[in-house]
C-alpha cells in the first residue's frame, strides 16, 4: 500500500498538529503557531473553558486572533485559508487532555495557557487492571463532545479540525505518572494491560469522531501518534512495550505520521522505519537527517525549531541553520511551534524573510 504523507499543520490557537500534504508544498515550508498567551494580550483572546465547550465562542475568538495576525504579519500568507468552519472547529479542544478525559482525569483550565491535568488523580493498580476500553467510551466526556459535534455541523456544516490524540507512552504517562516507568522495568503484565487499553480508545474514539467528521463533508483519516515521552526509554523498551500499539494505529487509518518533539531521534529511526507506511516524523535540529531519510525514505520530514534558537541566535546562525535544513532534510517542514509573547515580531519577520 501506498504511503500518504501528512505535513505539520497549527491551526489558529492550537498545538501543533498534521494534516495531508497539498502537493504544491515549498522545498522549505515555514509552520508557525503561538502561544496562547501571546493572543491572549494581543487580542484578548480567552482560553477559559467555555472556549474548548462552546464553538460559538471559539468561532468569535479565532476571528479575533487571524485579524490579529493579518495585521501584525501581512507578509505570512499561512493563515490566509482559515474561516468559520475551521474558526469553530474541534483544533485545540481540550489540549492534550482528550484521552484523559475519557478516562475521567479532570482538566484544570486557564485564560491564558492550554488546559493542564489537575493533580492528584493518576491511577492505582487496582483502577488499572479494572479498565475497559467499551465502558470508558461509554462515558460523559465521549457523549458531550459529540453533542458539540452536532452544534458544529448545524451552524456550520463541516465539522472540521484535529483533536490532539497524544501517544500511547504520552498517555500512559498521563494517567499512571512516574510509576509508569516502574511498571515497564517491575510488573510488565500491568503496563501491558495499560498500554492495550490506552491505544484501544485512542483508535476507537478516534475512528469515531473521524467518522462523524467525514459524514459532514471534512476529509479526514489520519492518526499522528505524539511520542513526546518515548525518550525516556530506551530503543528497545519502545519496540517491547509501545511500537505494537504504534503498528495498530497505522493499520487503522489511511494516513499515519510520528511527532517526537524536537529531540534527537536518530537512535529510534531505525525501530519507527518498521512501523507500516510512517507517511510524517518530525524531529529536533541535532538528529543525523541522512539517517532520517535513509531509514524513512517515504515520510514527508519536519524538524521542531526551538524558540531558544529563534530567539537567541544571530541571522548568520539562522541561515546556516536554513542551509543545513536545505541541503541535507528537504522536502521538510520547519515548525515554529508555541512561539511566546516575548518573541519580538521583527525576529519572526526576519526568520520568515531568510527562508524563503
Amino acid at each position: 500500500m501506498a504511503v500518504l504523507q501528512l505535513r505539520n499543520h497549527i491551526p489558529i490557537g492550537s498545538p501543533a498538529r498534521r494534516e495531508p500534504v497539498t502537493g504544491d508544498e515549498p522545498v522549505l515550508r515555514v509552520s508557525p503557531g503561538f502561544e496562547p498567551e501571546w493572543y491572549a494580550a494581543r487580542c484578548g483572546a480567552d482560553f477559559s473553558e467555555s472556549w474548548h465547550l462552546d464553538p460559538r465562542v471559539r468561532c468569535e475568538s479565532r476571528r479575533r486572533m487571524k485579524a490579529e495576525l493579518n495585521r501584525a504579519f501581512p507578509e505570512c500568507d499561512y493563515w490566509d485559508a482559515a474561516n468559520g468552519a475551521e474558526f469553530a472547529g474541534l483544533s485545540g479542544c481540550f489540549g492534550i487532555g482528550v484521552i484523559p478525559s475519557v478516562f475521567g482525569m479532570p482538566l484544570r483550565f486557564h485564560s491564558h495557557r492550554w488546559p493542564e491535568l489537575e493533580p492528584g488523580h493518576l491511577l492505582d493498580d487496582r483502577q488499572v487492571e479494572g479498565l475497559n476500553v467499551d465502558r470508558l467510551l461509554d462515558g460523559p466526556f465521549v457523549d458531550a463532545l459529540f453533542r458539540q459535534m452536532d452544534v458544529i455541523q448545524r451552524e456550520w456544516g463541516q465539522v472540521r479540525g484535529y483533536l490532539n490524540w497524544q501517544g500511547v507512552l504520552n498517555n500512559a504517562f498521563h494517567l499512571r505518572g512516574q510509576q509508569l516507568f516502574v511498571d515497564l522495568a517491575e510488573s510488565p503484565e500491568l503496563a501491558d494491560h495499560l498500554l492495550s487499553v490506552v491505544a484501544g480508545v485512542m483508535i476507537k474514539l478516534a475512528a469515531m469522531v473521524q467518522a462523524r467528521q467525514r459524514a459532514s463533508g471534512f476529509d479526514v483519516d489520519e492518526f499522528c501518534v505524539s511520542n513526546c515521552t518515548v525518550n525516556m526509554i530506551s530503543p528497545r523498551m519502545y519496540t517491547r512495550y509501545v511500537a505494537p500499539h504504534d503498528a495498530r494505529i497505522a493499520q487503522v487509518f489511511a494516513h499515519f505520521g510520528v511527532h517526537t518533539c524536537n529531540w534527537d531521534v536518530t537512535p529510534y529511526a531505525g525501530e519507527l522505519a518498521k512501523l507500516p507506511r510512517v507517511g510524517y516524523i518530525d524531529m529536533g535540529m541535532q538528529s543525523n537527517f541522512a539517517r532520517v531519510k535513509e531509514a524513512l525514505p517515504h515520510a514527508r520530514r519536519a524538524v521542531l525549531y526551538t524558540v531558544s534558537r529563534l530567539s537567541e541566535a544571530t541571522a548568520a546562525e539562522l541561515r546556516a541553520d536554513i542551509d543545513r535544513l536545505r541541503n541535507e532534510l528537504a522536502p521538510c517542514d520547519l515548525v515554529l511551534a508555541d512561539l511566546p509573547l516575548s518573541l519580538p515580531d521583527s525576529r519572526f519577520r526576519e526568520f520568515l524573510a531568510l527562508a524563503r
